[in-house]
Formats: C-alpha cells, sequence, structure tokens
C-alpha cells in the first residue's frame, strides 16, 4: 500500500505554510491515487493538531478522502484514508 508522509515538525509556527502543505499532501495523495497520508503534528500542546483536523474538516476537504484516524498510540499522528 503507497503512503505519503508530512511531518508538520518544521514549520509548526509558521500559519500559511501548514495549510498550503496540507493542502499539496492531499492533492498529491488525490493524484497519485494514493491510499494513505500519514500527518505528523507532533504532541505539543495539541493546538497544531486541533488545526490539523480542522483543515481536513473543511467541506471541499472532506470529500476527497474516505475518513480520518487519530493514532491510539500516538497522540501526535494523524491518518488520513482514501478510497479511490
Amino acid at each position: 500500500m503507497a503512503k505519503l508522509k508530512l511531518d508538520l515538525h518544521d514549520i509548526y509556527n509558521k500559519g500559511g505554510m501548514i495549510e498550503s502543505e496540507l493542502n499539496r499532501i492531499v492533492q498529491e495523495a488525490v493524484e497519485k491515487r494514493i491510499e494513505l497520508v500519514e500527518i505528523i503534528p507532533g504532541k505539543g500542546s495539541g493546538a497544531l493538531k486541533k488545526k490539523v483536523l480542522r483543515f481536513l474538516d473543511q467541506k471541499h476537504i472532506r470529500a476527497l478522502y474516505h475518513r480520518v484516524e487519530k493514532d491510539d498510540k500516538n497522540f501526535g499522528r494523524i491518518f488520513v484514508h482514501f478510497r479511490h
């Protein structure tokens, strides 16, 4: 199974860049028919994870993927599953 990974540790304090990277990874998954995207916002205070989840919950983005899974073993990781 093909998988993409986006680690947000390096850009956690650059708001606009975070959204553009999230857009880029979702579009790449759709274009390349990738089934799974792993997003790593990190553990921290949880603010970045909430921002990622809000991004994924936008209607036009939500229409592109099948489901979101919060990793129960690692709080700082989110899986986005695509069905093509």
